[in-house]
Order: C-alpha cells, then sequence, then structure tokens
C-alpha cells in the first residue's frame, strides 16, 4: 500500500493509524508548527518542516504557525548541553520582525494562521503556571536524553528550562492542534503536548517529526546556534554558494527534505556528474526565492570563477586611500574591507597560502601593495572572496 504523500519523508509519526482516518475522512485538520525567533532568520533547516507544512496547506488543511515569542524568552533546551543565553523581549520581537516575511515565501499568506504565545502566556498567572508544572514529574523530565546527560554530568538545568515541554504542550491545547510538525529534537516537545491533551479530555495530537538537516559543516544539525545554515533571506548569490559547498553525500537529502524529489527522480540525478547534480541543486534552491533567471544567472557567476578559474564581474572594491592605518599591508587593506572576522583569519589564509595578489601568491601579511598597484588588482582569498583595490 502506498504511503500518503503528507507522511512522506517524516523521521517518526506518533498516533498514525488515528491520523490516517482523519485524513481519509476529508476533515479540515489544524497543523501546527511553532518557530522561536532566537536569531534574525530562519533556515533551510527550518525549511524541511515548511515544506511539509505547506504539504498540509496545499492538501486543504489549516496551517497555524506559532511564533514562540514567549518560549523563545526561555530558550528550548533541545539537543543543548548547556544553558542557552537569556534573550530580552525587545531582542525577541526584533528577530521576529521579519520571521513572517520569510515564512511567506514558503507559505500561502491567505491560507495560514499566525498565532504567538505571548497573547496567552502574558496573561497567565503565577499560580496557572504552578498548576501546569503538576501535569509533570521530575523523573520523567530526566528521561530526555539532554537533560540525563546534563544531570549526570554535573551540569546546571535550570527550572526554566524543565518548564519549556510544559509551554510548549500547552500551546497545542490552546491551538487545539490536530498534528504538530517539529525536527526530530523536538519530539519530547511534542509528545507532552499530546500527553497535555489527553489530561484535558481532548484528543491527543498526531506528532509528525522531520529529519534534521545537516549544516554546512557536514556533521552538525543546521542550526543558527551553530552558524552552519543557509538563511531564507541570503542573497541568491549567498544561497548558491553556500549550497556547492556541501558535501556530495549530503546532497542527497537536500535534494529529498529541501525540493521534494521523489527516489526515482534522485536516482536519475545519482548517474549524473556530483558537480552537475549539486549545480542543478544550488540553482533550484536559489530559484525557490530568487526565481529562475537569477538563479541561472547565479550559475553562470559559479562557473565562470570556479569552474573557468577567472574573475566575477561584480566584486566589492576598496580604495587604499580608505585604509585607516599608516601601512598599506595586504593584512590591513583586507581587514579595512571587513570581509573577514579578524585578522587572525587573514593571517591562517596567507600562511595556508590561500590568498593571491592578480593571481600572484602572498606569502607575507606586511606586503605593502600600494608600491605594487598602479591602475587596479584584485585579491582573491581562499575561493570565494575576491576584492578590487584601486589606489
Amino acid at each position: 500500500m502506498k504511503k500518503n504523500r503528507l507522511l512522506e519523508n517524516a523521521d517518526t509519526i506518533i498516533g498514525e493509524e488515528e491520523l490516517l482516518e482523519n485524513l481519509s475522512s476529508g476533515r479540515k485538520l489544524k497543523i501546527k508548527f511553532g518557530v522561536d525567533p532566537t536569531r534574525p532568520d530562519l533556515t533551510f533547516g527550518h525549511l524541511v518542516v515548511f515544506n511539509k507544512l505547506r504539504q498540509f496547506q496545499d492538501a486543504g488543511h489549516e496551517a497555524i504557525l506559532l511564533i514562540g515569542d514567549y518560549t523563545a524568552r526561555i530558550g528550548d533546551p533541545s539537543g543543548r548541553s548547556e544553558l542557552r543565553p537569556e534573550l530580552s523581549e525587545n531582542e525577541v520581537k526584533e528577530n521576529a520582525s521579519t520571521y513572517l516575511d520569510q515564512a511567506f515565501k514558503v507559505l500561502d499568506k491567505k491560507k495560514t494562521t499566525v498565532r504567538r504565545n505571548s497573547e496567552w502566556f502574558e496573561n497567565m498567572s503565577f499560580a496557572d503556571s504552578l498548576n501546569l508544572t503538576r501535569s509533570m514529574t521530575v523523573a520523567r523530565m530526566l528521561e530526555r536524553d539532554d537533560f540525563e546527560k546534563r544531570f549526570k554530568c554535573n551540569q546546571p538545568i535550570s527550572m526554566v528550562e524543565f518548564m519549556y515541554p510544559l509551554i510548549q504542550g500547552y500551546d497545542s491545547i490552546v491551538l487545539e492542534s490536530d498534528v504538530e510538525l517539529g525536527g526530530s529534537d523536538q519530539l519530547f516537545n511534542m509528545l507532552v503536548g499530546r500527553s497535555l491533551q489527553k489530561e484535558k479530555g481532548a484528543t491527543p495530537q498526531a506528532v509528525i517529526t522531520m529529519p534534521l538537516l545537516v549544516g554546512l559543516d557536514g556533521s552538525k544539525k543546521m542550526s543558527k546556534s551553530y552558524d552552519n545554515y543557509i538563511a531564507f533571506n541570503d542573497s541568491s548569490k549567498d544561497i548558491f554558494g553556500k549550497t556547492m559547498s556541501i558535501s556530495d553525500d549530503v546532497m542527497w537529502d537536500y535534494y529529498r527534505l529541501l525540493l521534494l524529489k521523489e527516489k526515482a527522480e534522485v536516482d536519475v540525478l545519482k548517474k549524473s556528474h556530483p558537480m552537475d547534480a549539486k549545480k542543478q541543486l544550488a540553482a533550484e534552491l536559489t530559484a525557490l526565492f530568487y526565481g529562475t533567471d537569477l538563479a541561472v544567472s547565479e550559475k553562470k557567476a559559479f562557473s565562470k570563477v570556479f569552474s573557468k578559474g577567472e574573475n566575477p564581474d561584480d566584486m566589492p572594491e576598496i580604495s587604499l586611500k580608505e585604509i585607516n592605518s599608516e601601512s598599506s599591508s595586504i593584512l590591513n587593506v583586507l581587514s579595512q574591507a571587513q570581509l573577514f572576522e579578524s585578522k587572525g583569519q587573514i593571517r591562517r589564509l596567507i600562511t595556508q597560502g590561500a590568498v593571491k595578489l592578480d593571481g600572484e601568491k602572498v606569502n607575507d601579511a606586511d606586503t605593502d601593495i600600494s608600491e605594487i598597484i598602479k591602475e587596479s588588482a584584485i585579491i582573491k582569498a581562499g575561493k570565494k572572496i575576491f576584492l578590487r583595490v584601486i589606489p
């Protein structure tokens, strides 16, 4: 029997039998997906779940996007080995300000219900909070893998972190969700919601977890915290370039989870050259956010620079007159261009032989380029950074 398309690619499904009955009955279901605005960007890790929410939306169900502006102040402890830094209310509001614009690049705005959990939690009394905690025992909380590890290693777990799964679960009661979507690291939190609904006499939500997308480092999950992500708001150049940096093995998960390619399509792609398959992946992901024309342009620009070894037509420019230093060393010029995290990073690239001036390798960070440049010169640092320098 062929699996319902709405359940494809899922990692775990809890309450599958009841969910299939509801889907076959034609009943319109409430599908909940919550995101905490802990950083300004939504990432392609989120896109995995947004795609699933859009599939339910296209099938006629109610897509509920929950902005966790209250839970973001606590910080989700899922997968954490230490306490999260506390965010202020203003920081959360600032981060959330662009979330909807980003989300509607995937979801149908007219068919999306948007809620914020501050709507109900800001009015909750302390007595209400205490009553909520009665629904969970410390022993049950310590069943969580991340809490258990931290407890055994004598690493701090705050009482507020213990509250997080209860708060997320309470969202499901308020929203009367029939299905909750999330990453596989959210399973415990979502099961708490299911448990609280049962306790209140409501029909428990089905839980669908989606696989965690591996980030650009090739090992950890894609996360804002790990800074290994591609963001919805990245430029077309960055989306294309970052996608090209992922490993060949990870590429097929991106095709499956981000572009929803079926196995037969992926099998055909696997027969092509890995570089060609990755360029197609990068182009299609870029097109999702910027359209086909710009995606084709980025593909051509990438091929020009990386396949043919040419310089890009468009690159940042700096004049030696702008250098706020007595020295026009290549180290100071690159530092002033603000393309690197630190001078230490620039020195490492020079030591590794990864910095070239007009095609010639630079071995000394103190090389004064004012004596070399006549009209203009191009500095290439690493594989991706180009800088035009003029006198």
